[in-house]
């Protein structure tokens, strides 16, 4: 029988890390990650965690603000998931459960599976009813936007970290630039897999054209050749190009998700832990992929996803970067290009206090 927790109380505590590869896209350069880490305080002493990638400093303060809001609300009640999720959309039924309201509702949610997974005394992966089991991953940590041999040396840099497999940022100005980064980076790292991401920076018909032009130079997928949301452009992409499509960081809970499969927008699917629905949204959004048929990746939180892949029945790669590393006691490990989950109760997150402080955001 599952123990009964009560939540006391949420804290929230943003931090700027400086990244170890600069993150070039075609839409911003990223040099350092605002994060907010939560911790969800129950009256039977465990604390459950979670954290936030914020993509602006800016977004850490104003979902402080509505954790806040939110503690108000579940203060006092059981730590069930689904509970807290219906409560919480009802409290934010007319602001709606968007941005910054969905983070916010996201981190309680992972932080409340963490705690009952510790509750029980196993991981995550296992609570959810799997095994857990060493994923493969990509490195997605760098190989922006960069002159050739820049790429090609950071290629080297990531493949030498223990991995089989890189994502590589295109979106320049024109299409023989973008198979030039492809070529060094190829050259250098020879017989690794590359995943391809535009960041929504090509129009339908600039996108395949540029499509057609990587099908034949081998990539694993194209992701977000154009805008997000515009699922009969990408079906289209999808039924004219060889290589797949990838999309899915942008989903908004399960409800984009579902559209974009009855569209036929893609042959592949990555959720965003937070934009999904934190642990729960995932569930549901794994269940759907389960019944398409539909390979499933993760996008960010590597830590989390490790757990959540290892319980999903089309379970593809792990998209990894290292950003959550240096506020971690023990980050997570890659073995061989596979991502291992942690054997320690829950998810397994353990602030580094001390570096913490050190970057914390005023």
């Amino acid at each position: 029988m599952a123990a009964r927790l009560t939540v006391q109380s949420l804290s929230a505590t943003p931090v700027t890390v400086p990244m170890k590869h600069v993150l070039g896209t075609s839409a911003a350069t990223v040099r350092a990650a605002p994060l907010l880490l939560v911790d969800l305080r129950t009256e039977e002493g465990i604390t459950g965690r979670a954290y936030q990638f914020c993509y602006v400093p800016a977004a850490a303060h104003a979902i402080v603000d509505l954790l806040n809001d939110a503690q108000e609300a579940i203060r006092n009640e059981a730590v069930a998931p689904l509970d807290l999720w219906a409560r919480l959309s009802k409290r934010y039924t007319l602001i709606g459960v968007q941005g910054i309201v969905r983070m916010c509702m996201s981190l309680i949610d992972v932080a409340a599976w963490d705690a009952l997974a510790q509750a029980a005394g196993v991981p995550l992966a296992a609570y959810l009813g799997a095994t857990p089991r060493p994923v493969q991953a990509y490195n997605s940590n760098g190989l922006g936007l960069m002159p050739t041999a820049a790429l090609a040396d950071e290629a080297d840099a990531l493949v030498a970290e223990g991995f089989r497999a890189v994502k590589l940022r295109l979106g320049y100005a024109t299409l023989e630039e973008d198979l030039a980064a492809l070529d060094a980076v190829r050259k250098r790292v020879p017989g690794v897999t590359i995943m391809v991401d535009y960041n929504q920076a090509l129009s339908v018909p600039e996108a395949i054209r540029r499509g057609h032009a990587l099908d034949s130079e081998g990539v694993y997928w194209i992701e977000e050749p154009i805008r997000h949301d515009d699922y009969a452009g990408c079906a289209r992409l999808a039924n004219e190009l060889r290589t797949p499509v990838q999309i899915g960081e942008n989903f908004s809970q399960v409800y984009d998700m579902q559209e974009a499969l009855a569209a036929r927008a893609c042959d592949f699917v990555m959720p965003d832990l937070e934009r999904i629905g934190g642990v729960t949204g995932w569930q549901r959004a794994s269940a759907l992929a389960h019944a398409a048929g539909m390979p499933m990746s993760s996008h960010l939180y590597p830590e989390v996803s490790v757990h959540l892949l290892a319980a999903t029945p089309t379970a593809h790669w792990l998209e990894y970067v290292d950003w959550m590393d240096a506020v971690l006691k023990e980050p997570l490990r890659v073995v061989d290009g596979m991502a291992v989950p942690p054997e320690r109760p829950g998810i397994g997150l353990e602030w580094d206090e001390e570096m913490v402080r050190r970057y914390a955001l005023k």
